[in-house]
């Protein structure tokens, strides 16, 4: 334990907080981001536009006949498929910290242990934020326009970060569990392609065999999908906001707590 300094005596100087502590953790992240700009530039920036290109003009002739059609059906889902598989770097983010023996160290130093988790976790949001400001440009640039105006972009953007936050700690177990970052990537492409590309993302699922509707309306990308269309174009019914909310909080109800209790069991070992 410290000691500081006060009139002679000598008190004990108190351990950071739960929010001082993620704030630090955060801190940390966001500068192993900077040392990184490029490999950000190229996750949240060239990556969205590329794959937002390739996906207008390679569907919109076949399944809408014009790219000013299909951008208003497409957008929505490709922020949903731009931004779930960053997702995984919380879970490769940890998992490298401890390969490398980092979290050792910071179980010896006495602050919120739970903030190592929370913090990179949180952190990630500016590489969700700018891929979410790089997908609405390029779709404004291509003809997209909502319908709720303002107010429904907002409410979509805003909900697709909780998505986003929410699955985050999916990935953040498997980093827990772990043993190399390779590992993590691997595991965790393999959960995430098969639920985006099984999904409403690019294509309308009323035109699809009922089973195979059935099986992809179930899907917990699709409901996020279909809910982040309903707020753009303010068609987003009671029913979609329950779902859509519902799959958000049942991740991190579920992930969220089990993430924490992996991670401080294994500090104890």
């Amino acid at each position: 334990m410290s000691f500081t300094q006060t009139s002679g005596a000598r008190t004990p100087r108190r351990s950071p907080g739960c929010l001082a502590s993620t704030a630090l953790i955060m801190r940390r992240t966001l500068l192993h981001m900077r040392n990184n700009g490029f490999g950000l530039v190229v996750e949240a920036v060239l990556s969205p536009i590329i794959m937002l290109l390739i996906f207008t003009f390679l569907f919109s002739g076949a399944i809408a006949g014009s790219v000013s059609g299909y951008i208003q059906y497409l957008l929505p889902g490709i922020l949903v498929l731009t931004v779930v598989p960053m997702t995984v770097y919380s879970g490769t983010t940890l998992c490298t910290d401890i390969a490398r023996g980092v979290y050792h160290r910071f179980r010896t130093m006495p602050f919120w242990q739970p903030a190592a988790l929370f913090g990179p976790v949180i952190a990630d949001g500016l590489r969700y934020s700018a891929a979410l400001l790089t997908v609405l440009s390029m779709g404004l640039a291509l003809g997209f326009r909502p319908e709720d105006g303002v107010a429904g972009a907002v409410l979509a953007a805003i909900y697709v970060l909780f998505f986003a936050y929410s699955v985050s700690w999916v990935f953040a177990l498997i980093g827990n569990v772990a043993k190399q970052p390779e590992t993590v990537s691997g595991t965790s492409m393999m959960l995430v392609y098969p639920l985006l590309f099984a999904s409403n993302v690019l294509v309308d699922t009323s035109t699809m065999p009922r089973w195979l509707q059935v099986v992809v309306d179930v899907n917990p990308i699709s409901v996020a999908v279909a809910l982040t269309r309903g707020l753009f174009h303010g068609t987003a019914d009671a029913a979609d906001l329950a779902a859509g909310m519902g799959v958000c909080l049942l991740l991190v109800v579920v992930f969220a707590p089990l993430t924490i209790f992996v991670y401080l069991k294994r500090q104890l070992r």
